[in-house]
């Protein structure tokens, strides 16, 4: 290795300096200050360095975007802040309807809230802007809000509007630590997504470091990873050179991008980047104090993002609809798609009070353009009855095909949507995906009504049960109160056995309506009295896959209180929701006994939710099935809480030596660590012949080879799991 020397030290990092300037102003500022010959020449120049002197690369270097190795897979990572979807409007008076119910939402002194919303000094950096219409010009000059709150109710009249470009991509979860990109993920679920960093590295308009001289010690930033309609093009047409299927649009283009799992393919296609928003530590705010989404927009501008220049303060919703209107027509001249516009409350504070519902922030919408609608006749009208014995009409027509999907069937909601559209069997009816997703009917078109029509009437019996139903005054919807509808129980158990909750492999649509019509499971709890002789007895079932199901079933007793929560299917508890409260109620005892002022208290969930929560508990059936998982097993509280009865009941795993190694499904390397200190037994950082066991999570290395060359026995993260959950029995 040739030796370092200061002068060639000092010369790599002003080089690194230069070529990160140039690719920030390129890439960020659209902005070329190095031509492009200069620029390849410089990065083979620092590579050449790198090569020569491997002490001199740092982590934010231009030639770590991308990697050397393709991955293997992607690592499954908790969110540390749930990525929360956006409630939809399609028109104007949607948009209105929203603003009416976060209006009416307490923003009071009771409620302790001081609204410090401060007017926005600087004017709109963009010059472009300023010769759109009138509502643009109003940044700058924003009337201020009443900030005396312990005298008076906030003035709805001045709370104002951010309003940004719904851009067409794939969102991101980018942290920073001490200004250093440390991960990057996808959004999954909005709870569990994926680590894609070392693809995120390859997008240049996302800085490995942040350009400030005191960054804070952690950082989250969310934003939308896009391709240009030039960049898309290009790609399809080679696409089409080689044979390959073409991808349908942007968006998907986008998504399948990121999870590709050579990064040099990823570099290729030219990502794009947008960022919208950022998370600072809780309490941890001395480094930027705030008042307004539009600052935290300007603040990430600061720290060295590629944010939106078309976003917007309008100070009404009248303004708004110009923005609307005015990009409406517009957004064709732009380099990339867009598929609405994104409204939110500029005030901090407000959106703070206002919290998220099960699946949405109050305080934002997104407002689509008009979606692709087409005509068709209504073949039938069916009923489908949820697991919650919701009654929800079905539209049954021909078929047609709407953005790119063959489409035959929508959901009429309720009764009430019903009566609105006055729809009969065989209408000619307008149809459209919301949000170019889900199906919807628009519009009945009655002047092609046939002369006979079939006048569809909502049931007076359930059609799964025959019995009475209900529909409560203050509800649009219809349901079964009977819990033994064979429907109500069905649903129940593959929401129980579904994915973001036990996660119960095998145990399908189709098994869950066997094990129901042949009376072997009457309620959730029953699942774990079930015997692979049970099993064996129903249709197309053999022994081999019964016997796997209940190693599934027995395994699912381990899974995180958060899940166990979300999978008793408790009304407008979500996964992100009982994410929430599962933080605050570490135990289903703590949960049961909260008051509504209690659950209400969390972050994030409203009066309507925490009436549901209490109410629920307080129901003589549900308290009967929460004892019963309890005594099956199902562990029903936080891990840190297990650990804690572990201990106390004298060391299970006392004298017993372990090794963590690879990233675990659910646990922290900490939460480990801790659980199996807490439980007698003793982790190292080294595998020896002393080592007991090694405990074995995704891309584990070295260490795991010389377990199996010494005979450790191995376990998952599970088999840990059921181990100090035995220790409770």
């Amino acid at each position: 290795m040739a030796k370092l020397t200061p002068e060639v030290e000092k010369h790599t990092q002003k080089l690194r300096k230069k070529l990160q300037e140039a690719g920030y102003n390129y890439y960020v500022l659209d902005n070329l200050i190095m031509e492009d010959s200069v620029y390849d020449r410089l990065i083979r120049e620092l590579q050449e360095l790198e090569t020569q002197y491997p002490q001199l690369i740092e982590p934010d270097s231009p030639t770590q975007r991308v990697g050397e190795k393709p991955a293997t897979k992607f690592v499954s990572i908790k969110h540390n802040i749930p990525l929360y979807s956006l409630e939809n409007a399609f028109d104007i008076q949607e948009l209105k309807s929203w603003q009416e119910r976060w209006q009416r939402q307490p923003l009071h002194k009771n409620k302790k809230l001081t609204p410090p919303l401060l007017p926005l000094r600087e004017k709109v950096k963009n010059q472009s802007l300023l010769n759109k219409p009138d509502c643009f010009s109003t940044v700058g000059s924003l009337p201020q809000v009443i900030t005396d709150s312990y005298s008076n109710e906030i003035d709805l009249s001045t709370v104002d509007y951010v309003c940004e470009l719904k851009i067409d991509g794939s969102a991101l979860a980018l942290t920073y630590e001490n200004g250093l990109l440390l991960r990057g993920a996808t959004r999954g679920d909005g709870i569990i997504g994926e680590d894609i960093t070392q693809n995120v590295k390859t997008i240049k308009s996302i800085p490995l470091k942040l350009k400030v001289d005191n960054p804070p010690s952690i950082v989250e930033v969310r934003g939308e990873a896009f391709l240009s309609i030039n960049v898309f093009e290009d790609i399809n047409t080679e696409r089409e050179k080689i044979g390959e299927t073409l991808f349908a649009n942007p968006r998907n283009a986008a998504a399948g991008t990121l999870r590709q799992l050579d990064s040099k393919i990823v570099a290729q296609r030219r990502l794009d980047f947008f960022a919208y928003t950022l998370y600072l530590e809780e309490n941890k705010s001395e480094f930027y104090q705030f008042d307004t989404q539009w600052q935290y927009l300007e603040l990430l501008q600061q720290l060295g993002f590629k944010v939106n220049p078309n976003n917007q303060v309008c100070s009404s919703l009248n303004e708004v609809e110009v923005y609307y209107q005015y990009w409406n027509q517009e957004r064709q001249n732009l380099p990339y798609l867009t598929d609405g516009i994104v409204v939110k409350l500029n005030s901090l504070p407000i959106q703070k009070k206002l919290g998220f519902t099960q699946k949405f922030p109050r305080w934002a919408i997104a407002l689509k353009y008009p979606a692709e609608e087409i005509p068709t006749i209504v073949q039938a009208i069916t009923i489908q009855v949820g697991r919650t014995g919701a009654l929800t009409p079905v539209a049954e027509f021909k078929p047609v095909q709407l953005a790119g999907t063959t489409v035959q069937r929508a959901s009429l909601h309720n009764s009430d949507r019903l009566a609105e559209l006055d729809l009969h069997i065989g209408d000619t009816i307008i149809v459209r995906k919301a949000g170019e997703i889900i199906p919807e009917v628009v519009r009945v078109l009655p002047e092609l009504r046939p002369k006979k029509p079939q006048r569809f009437q909502m049931p007076t019996h359930c059609p799964e049960c025959s019995q009475p139903v209900i529909k409560p005054r203050d509800e649009a919807v219809t349901r079964c109160i009977n819990t033994s509808c064979p429907a109500i129980l069905r649903g129940s158990l593959t929401h129980w056995a579904s994915r973001a909750a036990l996660d119960i492999n095998g145990l399908g649509e189709k098994l869950v309506q066997k094990l129901v019509s042949s009376g072997l499971v009457k309620s959730v709890a029953d699942l774990y009295n079930l015997t692979v002789k049970d099993l064996t007895s129903l249709e197309r079932m053999g022994e081999k896959s019964a016997s796997k199901l209940i190693e599934a079933i027995a395994a699912s007793k381990t899974q995180p209180w958060r899940r166990v929560l979300y999978g008793l299917g408790i009304r407008h508890v979500g996964s992100a929701n009982a994410e929430l409260l599962t933080q605050k109620f570490s135990n289903v005892a703590q949960l049961g006994q909260a008051k509504v002022n209690d659950i209400e208290a969390v972050y994030g969930i409203g009066p309507e939710i925490a009436q549901f929560v209490e109410q629920w508990f307080q129901v003589l059936g549900n308290q009967n099935l929460v004892a019963r998982l309890k005594t099956a097993g199902v562990i029903m509280e936080a891990k840190d809480s297990i650990s804690n009865v572990v201990k106390v009941q004298g060391g299970l795993l006392a004298g017993k030596t372990f090794v963590l190694t690879g990233t675990l499904p659910t646990l922290k390397r900490d939460e480990a660590k801790n659980l199996i200190q807490n439980a007698g037994g003793k982790v190292k950082s080294l595998v020896s012949s002393k080592t007991d066991f090694i405990v074995v999570g995704e891309d584990a290395g070295s260490k795991l080879e010389k377990a199996k060359k010494l005979g450790v026995k191995y376990l998952s993260e599970a088999e840990l799991l059921k181990i100090l959950a035995e220790s409770e029995v």
